[in-house]
C-alpha cells in the first residue's frame, strides 16, 4: 500500500513532491560540485561496493552455499527474493518512464528510466535476505551490529544515487518500498512453507530458518503434521 500511494503521487506529478524531488536534487549537486573527492567517494560506493551486480554475486554465492548445506527451501526462497525483486522494479520502471534528473554539468549518468531505483531496491532486497539467512550463524551479541550495518548501507545506497544526481528523492523512496513489499510477500510464503512442514514459526530476530545452524537443517522427510 505505501509503494502504491507513492506510485499514484509520482504518476500524478503531485506538486509538494515535486518540489521536495527537485530541492532535494538541487542541494545534493551543488555539493557534489563543490567537493570532488568526496563525489568520487559516492562514486565508489555506489558504483562498486553497493552495486546492484556486487550485491547480486553476493546472494548468488549465498544460494550456491545453501545448496551445498542441502537448505533447499531456503535457497529457493533466496533466489526468488532476489530475482524476482530485480524483475519487479524493471517492470515497474518500463510502465512508470520516469526520466532521470537533469542537471546542469552533471557529476554522473545513469541509463533507462528512474522509478523506482534499482540500485535502492536491489540493497533492501539483497541486505534482507543476507540477513535473514544469516541470523541462526551469528552470535546474538552480534546481532544488532549486523542490522545495523545492513540499514547503513541501504540508507546510503540511496543517498548516494541522489547526491550523484541520477534519481529523485521519490525514487529511492520508492526503491526502498517496493523491495521491502518484495521482502514481505516471499517472507510470508517462505513461513507458509514452513508451516506446511511442521515448523515452528519464526521471528524475524532468529532469521527464516534457525535450523540452519543443525547438521541436516532440512530433513528430508520431517513427516505430516497432525493437529
Amino acid at each position: 500500500i505505501p509503494f502504491a500511494l507513492l506510485l499514484v503521487l509520482v504518476e500524478a506529478n503531485w506538486p509538494p513532491l515535486r518540489r521536495v524531488d527537485a530541492g532535494a536534487a538541487r542541494r545534493l549537486h551543488e555539493v557534489a560540485l563543490e567537493h570532488p573527492a568526496w563525489t568520487g567517494t559516492l562514486r565508489v560506493l555506489s558504483d562498486w561496493v553497493w552495486d546492484p551486480a556486487t550485491l547480486r554475486i553476493a546472494v548468488a554465492l549465498l544460494t550456491l552455499w545453501l545448496l551445498y548445506r542441502r537448505a533447499w527451501r531456503l535457497a529457493a526462497w533466496a533466489a526468488v527474493t532476489a530475482t524476482g525483486g530485480a524483475l519487479t522494479g524493471v517492470l515497474v520502471k518500463v510502465v512508470v518512464e520516469r526520466a532521470r534528473p537533469s542537471l546542469e554539468d552533471p557529476v554522473a549518468q545513469a541509463p533507462g528510466y528512474s522509478f523506482p531505483s534499482g540500485h535502492a531496491m536491489t540493497a533492501t532486497t539483497s541486505f534482507a535476505v543476507l540477513l535473514l539467512v544469516l541470523l541462526p550463524m551469528v552470535p546474538r551479541t552480534w546481532r544488532a551490529l549486523c542490522w545495523g550495518v545492513a540499514g547503513v548501507s541501504v540508507l546510503g545506497v540511496g543517498f548516494t544515487r541522489i547526491a550523484l544526481g541520477v534519481h529523485w528523492f521519490s525514487d529511492v523512496i520508492g526503491g526502498w518500498l517496493l523491495g521491502a513489499a518484495v521482502v514481505v510477500l516471499t517472507g510470508w510464503a517462505f513461513e507458509a512453507w514452513r508451516a506446511d512442514s511442521g515448523r515452528r514459526p519464526t521471528s524475524v530476530a532468529e532469521g527464516l530458518e534457525p535450523e540452519l545452524t543443525d547438521e541436516d537443517p532440512e530433513p528430508s522427510d520431517p513427516g505430516p503434521r497432525h493437529g
